[in-house]
C-alpha cells in the first residue's frame, strides 16, 4: 500500500486479546472502524453532530478481510485507511493493518451513507467532494 491515506495508531490491549495473548478475529473490525471515524473527524464529521444536524450516518454493507499475521498484546498498530472510489452515496475503502513493516490484515469495504431509517441517502455534496479531492490526490487525510 502506498504511504499516502489517513494513518491511525492504536495498541493492543489485553481485552483485545484470547487466553493466548492474540488478538480476536473480531477486533480487527473494531480497529479498522477505530480508524475510519478518525479520518472522517479529520475530514471535519463528527458523527454525533453530524447525524444531528443531517440525520446522515454510515453503515458498513461489505467487508473482505484477509488476515496476514497475528497482532498480539501490547502491539503498537498502523491502521492505513485510503478511499478507493467514492459514488453518489457510497464509498469503496482499503484499509491497511501493520504492525511495523508486517501486514497483519487488510480489509476492503463498501461503506453506504444512509438516513435516519438505514436507507441509503446521497452523500451531501461537500463530503463527497472532499473525499473525491482526497482520493484523487492520493492522500485521504
Amino acid at each position: 500500500m502506498p504511504e499516502a491515506g489517513h494513518r491511525f495508531a492504536i495498541r493492543v490491549y489485553y481485552e483485545d486479546t484470547d487466553a493466548g495473548g492474540i488478538v480476536y478475529h473480531s477486533n480487527y473490525l473494531k480497529f479498522a472502524e477505530r480508524a475510519r471515524t478518525e479520518w472522517l473527524r479529520d475530514l471535519g464529521v463528527q458523527q454525533r453532530q453530524w447525524r444531528e444536524e443531517t440525520g446522515l450516518g454510515f453503515a458498513v454493507t461489505r467487508c473482505e478481510i484477509d488476515f496476514r499475521r497475528s497482532a498480539r498484546l501490547d502491539d503498537v498498530l498502523d491502521v492505513a485507511t485510503r478511499v478507493l472510489e467514492v459514488g453518489g452515496a457510497s464509498l469503496v475503502a482499503e484499509q491497511v493493518i501493520r504492525r511495523e513493516a508486517d501486514e497483519v490484515a487488510r480489509l476492503r469495504l463498501v461503506v453506504a451513507c444512509v438516513d435516519g431509517h438505514g436507507r441509503p441517502a446521497r452523500l451531501p455534496k461537500n463530503l463527497r467532494a472532499a473525499m473525491a479531492a482526497a482520493t484523487a490526490r492520493g492522500v485521504n487525510d
